[in-house]
């Protein structure tokens, strides 16, 4: 009989691909607000959808007492960093109250292992209110490992290109209106990978769930100017991109691991990859020398710009 997962926030972009990927091996049920969305990806995936919203926590109850999973997937987030500043209290009870309520229930239910979703925005100095959101969902499910049978894995990277709150498909939308592509931060530079690389490290972190519980798993990952990707999109595609004004919350770099971060940081390797592993309770490590962003990373080439670029066309 196969194991069985739920994936919360599984009609978002992360989610459908997941639940595309692990079906031949799992069970697989997916959770989300939105049922018009979740008939769309149920029929797309040939997966089980249950309504759920992780803010309530009758509706979490309810959902994980239907699916009885092994393995918990915890995608479903507030993801838009402006939408956040506006609107707080519903980034609070997405991405917090919403993940203070997955990690009760599945201690409840004894679920073996919970993996959530986080982001380079929860790495210090945290500069706006979703990343600090996603940074206390990392502490409460690094904690409940500690007090719980269940396993609990928080994944952070940074942005999964042509995903839901990625600029990819918000540029497309401009570029299929009038060829020309506003953008409030040229210079900004963002850790990017595909949604297949993102799909992976969850497969990864299901088959080492011992070795990486308790833990915040960073995957070494290499970033772009957004200035250098508009340049190549034009590049390949025509038209034109217009520099607008910067939003609210937005910062010139991202960092994947922070100071405060460096000395709980161990760097291990997976099939020639390199991966951190943080543990926020431990000061004793040595094999990281020194923070991770944006600035010392190693850089996208244009033809893997280009292909990023390509998936969503």
């Amino acid at each position: 009989m196969k194991k069985k997962i739920l994936i919360t926030g599984g009609n978002g972009f992360l989610g459908k691909e997941l639940a595309a990927s692990l079906k031949k091996k799992y069970k697989v049920f997916i959770g989300s607000r939105n049922n018009a969305e979740n008939f769309k990806v149920s029929n797309l995936t040939k997966s089980e959808f249950i309504p759920l919203d992780v803010s309530n926590m009758n509706s979490v109850r309810d959902a994980i007492n239907v699916s009885n999973p092994n393995i918990i997937i915890h995608a479903a987030a507030t993801k838009f960093v402006q939408l956040s500043e506006k609107f707080p209290f519903e980034c609070i009870d997405t991405n917090v109250l919403g993940s203070a309520n997955i990690a009760r229930a599945a201690i409840e239910k004894k679920v073996k292992t919970v993996i959530g979703i986080s982001t380079d925005k929860s790495a210090q100095p945290i500069e706006n209110i979703y990343g600090h959101s996603k940074a206390i969902m990392e502490r409460i499910f690094v904690a409940s490992n500690k007090i719980s049978q269940s396993k609990f894995i928080c994944l952070r990277f940074g942005n999964i290109a042509w995903s839901t709150g990625s600029v990819f498909p918000l540029w497309k939308e401009m570029f299929s209106k009038k060829k020309q592509i506003f953008t409030t931060g040229p210079f900004m530079r963002r850790f990017i990978f595909s949604v297949k690389d993102a799909v992976n490290l969850v497969n990864l972190s299901i088959n080492k769930s011992k070795l990486f519980q308790g833990k915040i798993i960073c995957p070494e990952m290499k970033s772009a100017k957004m200035i250098d990707i508009l340049k190549q999109w034009t590049k390949i595609y025509g038209g034109t991109y217009r520099i607008i004004k910067k939003r609210v919350g937005d910062k010139n770099d991202e960092i994947l691991i922070g100071e405060n971060e460096i000395k709980s940081t161990t760097v291990v390797k997976y099939n020639k990859k390199k991966y951190y592993l943080i543990d926020p309770y431990s000061n004793k490590n040595i094999s990281l020398k020194k923070k991770i962003d944006t600035k010392n990373s190693k850089k996208l080439s244009k033809i893997e710009v280009t292909k990023l670029i390509k998936l969503g066309f």
